[in-house]
């Protein structure tokens, strides 16, 4: 019997925008870093993968100036950062009876769910590949060292700038380090009031994160060799922030190689609001496709992203003595 025009079809009953929609409201959210990151929504809708901005080059200190002589003059120099768009995306395959036969299974509310996850997932995993490349400031806190003491003294790269809001982004290896030191204070004896969610603790006046991501997160340094190593692997980093191995390396290329760290240090970082931006370059796009001869159904999810560090004066990357 044909069908009458009044049918409801699987397909009717997956709406794929109330999912991008979910997906859009509820993604900055769901991003742990986001409140370190500056959220940028003016390149939607526009052109072109790659992103270019100027960054400010340091003219340096002042220097003493004898009476009836002339003040220094420096040039403020600029240098351009190249971010290109990373697509991030995810797709769920389910089939008809898994979604009709299913108890209490709402199959298109759990692929949103799912599918907001992946992202936020790729996105986070990407800021943190950034925040690793970091070189501006950069201090290390041995095995033997007193926890909070080496915060202290990494605060200091800070400088005159020490002040202000701070959030110690930790590996969990590191957190019984820190609650064993006289300055720690636990969030039970803090205000309510917290820069990002997740907040264990504090010590000199930063907020302290325990993230687990930093507990897999692979290393990569520039490395110092003159001459290639045979035997070694070298790395490229792309302007996506991924990087690639090096089949045949070359001595004239040695100053863009990155090296695999092979130790056991950890990473922490002490991360100031503003230090991160995520720009957003497309809406959630969801898109629904079905096999009809298997009778499996697909949500399919992406979005376009450009997640990387905007200011690393505003990072102090610390190594952590295993």
């Amino acid at each position: 019997m044909p069908a009458t025009l009044n049918a409801t079809y699987l397909a009717d009953l997956i709406d794929p925008q109330v999912i991008a929609d979910y997906i859009n409201e509820k993604l900055i959210d769901a991003i742990k870093f986001a409140p370190l990151a500056t959220i940028d929504n003016t390149l939607v809708g526009t052109a072109g993968s790659k992103l270019t901005f100027p960054a400010y080059t340091y003219i340096g200190a002042a220097a003493s100036v004898a009476e009836g002589t002339d003040i220094p003059i420096a040039k403020l120099g600029t240098t351009l950062k190249e971010v290109e768009i990373s697509k991030l995306g995810k797709a769920v395959e389910f089939t008809d009876e898994a979604w009709l036969s299913g108890y209490k299974n709402n199959v298109p509310e759990e692929a949103a769910k799912q599918i907001l996850l992946a992202i936020n997932d790729g996105v986070e995993k990407k800021l943190l590949t950034s925040m690793d490349a970091v070189t501006t400031y950069t201090a290390s806190i041995a095995a033997a060292t007193n926890a909070a003491d080496g915060i202290a003294d990494a605060l200091t790269q800070f400088g005159e700038d020490i002040d202000g809001e701070k959030v110690l982004l930790i590996p969990s290896s590191f957190y019984a380090r820190l609650r064993k030191t006289g300055s720690w204070i636990p969030n039970t004896e803090i205000g309510a009031n917290a820069i990002i969610s997740g907040r264990v603790g504090m010590v000199h006046g930063c907020d302290v994160v325990v993230s687990n991501r930093l507990n897999s997160v692979v290393h990569y340094t520039k490395t110092s060799d003159e001459s290639v190593s045979a035997g070694k692997t070298y790395y490229t980093r792309d302007l996506k922030g991924e990087y690639t191995a090096v089949a045949t390396p070359a001595a004239a290329d040695l100053g863009t190689y990155y090296e695999k760290s092979t130790g056991d240090n950890d990473v922490a970082y002490i991360v100031k609001p503003g230090a991160l931006r995520i720009v957003m370059k497309r809406d959630t796009l969801v898109e629904y496709d079905r096999d009809k001869i298997a009778q499996t159904n697909f949500i399919i999810g992406s979005k376009l992203f450009a997640p990387y560090v905007f200011d690393e004066r505003k990072i102090i990357k610390i190594t952590l003595g295993a």
